[in-house]
């Protein structure tokens, strides 16, 4: 397997996007998608009802256990964990149905904002003091995209994405919504709001691994030093980072549900 050093590669040829990637010491090629078997039909038949039952399947719906408050519980690194989580954040993946297909939300951040400027990104941001992860992502979307609230119930989680040195995590809440969000940006905060359905992010040619190595030891890194990085293609953007991370736990939860015997859990 080759690397390269010091310069861009081209993941999606022919693709135009305004996020600014910034480049490793050396890049290397990943893995395939953990959805690559699935047939074309296979992806295209995501039902907001197999999305819960796959989050069942791994226990992360709130009917079955509330979000871990001890992160050294969640069994998700083998690193030192910080001894307390000390700043607090959440997202909102936000799911509703489409013509038969789930769609989640999706904002760009606003190029004149200080962090992760016209990142793609889900709704979200950090909670006030006392606030609960599902609040805060409920009330994040609310003043981001203008998501009325009450057509959204928030069904489970997703794995946090912890920030080791300072002690921060990022809770991602499931929600599913009632009907079609009616969203509007944000300017203060947001560019641009828009949503992508599930199978358009596991279509042929929509993501890309890639294996990164830069100086300094990185959490999940292999022996040589190299960690996974995730890209999805959606019109006009790149997806990538702590979203890609988020975006590619979920559907490999729903992979699993899908490429069983019978799309049943429990097979």
């Amino acid at each position: 397997m080759t690397s390269t050093s010091g310069r861009e590669t081209p993941r999606f040829p022919g693709h135009r996007y305004p996020q600014v990637i910034p480049v490793p010491d050396e890049i290397r090629p990943g893995r395939p998608a953990p959805w690559a078997k699935l047939s074309a039909s296979q992806r295209e038949s995501l039902t907001l009802q197999v999305v819960q039952s796959a989050l069942g399947a791994h226990r992360q719906l709130f009917s079955q256990r509330p979000i871990p408050t001890n992160v050294a519980d969640l069994g998700i690194s083998d690193e030192p964990l910080p001894a307390a989580i000390t700043r607090l954040s959440a997202v909102l993946v936000g799911l509703f149905e489409r013509e038969g297909e789930v769609h989640l939300i999706l904002t760009r951040r606003g190029q004149h904002l200080r962090h992760h400027r016209g990142e793609v990104a889900l709704p979200g941001g950090r909670s006030d003091e006392g606030e609960s992860p599902v609040t805060t992502a409920l009330r994040e979307a609310a003043e981001e995209v203008g998501l009325d609230t009450t057509i959204a119930t928030p069904v489970g989680w997703l794995t946090p994405i912890l920030t080791f040195a300072s002690g921060s995590a990022i809770w991602p809440v499931v929600a599913v919504l009632d009907s079609e969000p009616e969203l509007r940006a944000d300017p203060a905060e947001v560019e641009r709001v828009f949503t992508v359905s599930l199978s358009w992010l596991m279509d042929e040619g929509n993501f890309v691994e890639e294996q990164w190595r830069r100086a300094g030891s990185r959490p999940h890194a292999d022996p040589e030093g190299f960690f996974p990085i995730y890209f999805f293609r959606v019109p006009g953007e790149v997806v990538w980072g702590a979203t890609a991370r988020i975006l590619n736990e979920l559907l490999t939860v729903v992979t699993k549900q899908l490429g069983s015997p019978t799309g049943l859990v429990g097979d």
